[in-house]
């Protein structure tokens, strides 16, 4: 696993889910971890149970003013950011483009894809200065296929996904490490509203075929170290056995 011993990792949506097991892994590798998030009581419960080492601060991705706020509170208590985890989305609304909601829709962009910008653009200026950083995009099989029902996340997911190769191509020289996480399917809160959606195939599937928020949790972890230095710019899929093996979840 990598070293993160001292570093400060940002984590945006970590009132739960990946997020949540997330700041918490990393955390007991010797971090200091910002949980962001709109629900301000879940990380600040969160955060209270990790302990002096983990920051909470109510964030709404959506808004740029409130990503800088974040970071500059996480500067202001930990001296820097190391690393940013871009994990905030969402599914909902679940509906047929000929039947949205067109402030619905555009809600999803604004979390999905508008909150990465909004993450990069605070940090990146900071991390350049400093010479080095590590960014991470989480990112989804519907950045690349397009499912029924789901054109506001597949759009977003799609328009991350780009972002972050954008982002690798400007911050690479400059020290910046950029790239994306394809988790599959994992066992949170999302899949259970994508279950109760009733829509397109994901929604068929059982619940133990997710794979545990840990998993991805580890890869991220995994990313952040040298080992991963050949995948820079790229986007890694946690259904590849070769990084489930390297992650050593094989």
């Amino acid at each position: 696993m990598s070293d993160v011993t001292g570093k400060t990792v940002l984590i945006t949506g970590a009132s739960r889910g990946i997020g949540e097991a997330t700041a918490r892994l990393f955390a007991r590798e010797g971090a200091n971890v910002v949980l962001t998030a709109r629900s301000e009581a879940a990380i600040d419960e969160i955060a209270l149970d990790i302990g002096e080492n983990a920051m909470a601060i109510a964030c709404d991705v959506a808004r740029y003013g409130d990503m800088r706020d974040a970071v500059e509170h996480a500067v202001g208590r930990f001296g820097g950011i190391d690393i940013l985890i871009g994990n905030a989305g969402v599914i909902e609304p679940v509906a047929m483009i000929a039947e949205s909601d067109p402030d619905a829709w555009g809600d999803a962009i604004d979390i999905n894809l508008k909150g990465v910008y909004h993450g990069m653009r605070a940090v990146m200026p900071r991390m350049m200065a400093q010479g080095h950083g590590t960014i991470i995009t989480i990112s989804s099989g519907a950045a690349h296929n397009a499912l029924e029902g789901w054109s506001h996340y597949c759009a977003s997911k799609a328009g991350a996904a780009m972002m972050t190769k954008a982002a690798h191509v400007e911050g690479a020289a400059k020290g910046l490490r950029i790239m994306g996480l394809s988790p599959g399917t994992v066992a949170t809160q999302m899949q259970r509203e994508i279950k109760a959606s009733g829509v397109n195939p994901v929604s068929e599937m059982n619940w133990e075929d997710h794979i545990p928020a840990e998993w991805p949790a580890r890869a991220l972890l995994w990313m952040c170290g040298p080992q991963a230095d050949a995948h820079l710019g790229q986007e890694l899929a946690l259904r590849d056995e070769g990084l489930r093996r390297a992650v050593g979840l094989i």
